[in-house]
């Protein structure tokens, strides 16, 4: 019983290494403790089940801000905002339960063994939560390098590392971390010196992944506007307030100048369906300067053909638009990763009959789009999109046969809390340092932020604040490692890790 607690507290304490506390000390120390507890156990199924009660207080606490999505609907009560986050922490511990589970079969009663394979199979659970039912990676243990927007330069090195072993690596660098503080609080002090190496060479790795992938430097100088109009989400859908919403974004929009921008518009910006709305393209045209585009989210309907030929509404893709200042519609990017019970409801038939709804307005589900596009931008280079949660999954957010020039991230985090806006904004910076691309985020609450190809806040809103941001778009950089291979380079530390602990276990033996 007293492990169990132990178990839960720890997991509790880990999370708060993460956005907006940035607490990283705290999170080394707690998975040091659930190593420390489960190193010793008698059977494979209590290290399990003391791994997946430490999954339960770790995701129980991060993932909170959840619940707060449920308070913007009417069609489902708010306290099953609770059950969801309850429910979810208990399916997502089964992760860390597995890594403890396999550390504890491969190196129980040794424990270099124990926390080399741990942090391998940290690397691996961490990348299948990547995709199973769906997918939802949220809070890597990589997070906590980036979890305050000043970031330190010595955390921003470690987080550097990404650009050549991937998020999933760094993570696995946090849990030998981790490794080395139990190592020496056992006294087994050579073990611990060298795991707590990890973190040290951690810069080298970024250096080496810079190396190889320089800034491109002579690029022309692009003006970029984000607009951030703190539109919270009970007001948006609201059709007596549809014109103070646009008002905001048409005077935080400004004046046309001289010298064209690129114009940044958060996620679902307008209600107007723009694709089939020519009144609603020449108002937002109407915004603009002659050489001007204006990137904003909004819904694409799918039509299909209906009774007697007539046009019926059969589906509609959460979109990303790229719009000139004649009212063209220049191009489109979908969203493919789609967000369960937000965009579209599993089992429909069942689950709405029931009473349960999407959270997202409306009754049609959301299509899935056909995965990373690079789209061109007529005397402005190239960008990829990637909408709202799309860019908390490594090594999926880039079109490699056409890299871009840099990311747009069209966010809608005002559905969740306070906690959740700046988690997300520390994953977009890994996907940042990762691929080398400067990141531009825009969203109606915040936080939205220019990111450098160095993971770096060149300037930001705050949470609950009007505003804008005037920049220049940052320069990228060469295709990293990273870039080039994707997860199949954390993949290789994972199994240089399992070798490094079979080797040892061999030679014990």
């Amino acid at each position: 019983m007293k492990r169990a607690l132990i178990a839960l507290a720890a997991g509790a304490v880990s999370a708060t290494g993460f956005a907006p506390l940035g607490l990283w000390p705290l999170t080394l120390i707690a998975l040091a403790a659930l190593m420390w507890i489960a190193l010793d156990v008698a059977r494979l199924r209590h290290a399990f089940a003391l791994g997946w009660l430490f999954g339960v207080g770790h995701f129980g606490v991060g993932i909170t801000w959840i619940a707060t999505a449920f308070t913007y609907q009417a069609a489902m009560p708010a306290w099953l905002g609770w059950v969801a986050v309850a429910l979810l922490a208990l399916y997502l511990a089964i992760y860390p339960a597995l890594a403890t589970a396999i550390a504890w079969r491969i190196g129980k009663g040794s424990p270099p063994i124990f926390a080399l394979v741990f942090a391998a199979a940290w690397i691996l659970t961490e990348y299948v939560r990547a995709f199973v039912f769906t997918g939802f990676v949220w809070n890597p243990l990589a997070a906590v390098a980036t979890s305050t927007i000043g970031t330190p330069e010595p955390m921003l090195a470690v987080a550097a590392s990404t650009r050549l072993i991937g998020t999933y690596g760094l993570s696995g660098i946090v849990a030998l971390t981790a490794g080395g503080l139990l190592l020496l609080a056992l006294r087994r002090y050579i073990w611990g010196a060298s795991l707590l190496a990890a973190p040290a060479l951690a810069p080298l790795l970024g250096l080496a992944g810079a190396s190889m992938s320089p800034i491109r430097e002579g690029g022309r100088e692009i003006a970029i506007r984000v607009i951030q109009p703190n539109i919270n989400q009970d007001v948006k859908w609201d059709p007596a307030l549809a014109a103070r919403n646009f008002a905001l974004l048409a005077e935080q929009t400004g004046e046309t100048g001289d010298r064209p921008r690129l114009i940044f518009w958060p996620e679902a910006a307008v209600p107007e369906y723009v694709e089939d709305d020519p009144l609603a393209r020449a108002r937002l045209a109407s915004l603009l300067g002659p050489g001007d585009l204006l990137l904003l989210g909004a819904t694409k309907v799918v039509w299909g053909e209906g009774v007697a030929g007539r046009p019926r509404v059969e589906g509609a893709l959460n979109s990303l638009f790229v719009m000139d200042a004649r009212g063209r519609l220049l191009g489109r990017y979908d969203k493919a990763h789609l967000v369960p019970y937000g965009e579209y409801l599993p089992m429909r038939p069942i689950l709405s009959a029931i009473g349960l709804s999407q959270l997202a307005p409306g009754d049609i589900d959301f299509g899935e789009g056909p995965g990373p596009l690079t789209i061109a931008l007529p005397g402005f280079g190239t960008m990829g999109g990637q909408i709202c949660y799309e860019m908390i999954f490594s090594g999926e957010v880039v079109d490699r046969a056409n890299r871009p020039d840099f990311l747009f991230n069209p966010s809608n985090d005002a559905w969740f809390g306070r906690w959740g806006p700046p988690q997300h904004l520390a994953q977009a910076r890994l996907r940042a340092i990762e691929e080398g691309l400067p990141i531009v985020r825009s969203t109606p609450t915040g936080i939205s932020a220019v990111i450098d190809a160095d993971g770096r806040v060149l300037d930001s809103l705050p949470w609950r604040e009007a505003g804008t941001i005037d920049a220049t778009l940052p320069p990228p950089r060469a295709p990293t490692p990273f870039a080039r291979l994707g997860n199949l380079l954390p993949m290789l530390l994972a199994a240089a890790l399992l070798a490094l602990a079979f080797a040892l276990r061999r030679r014990a033996g």
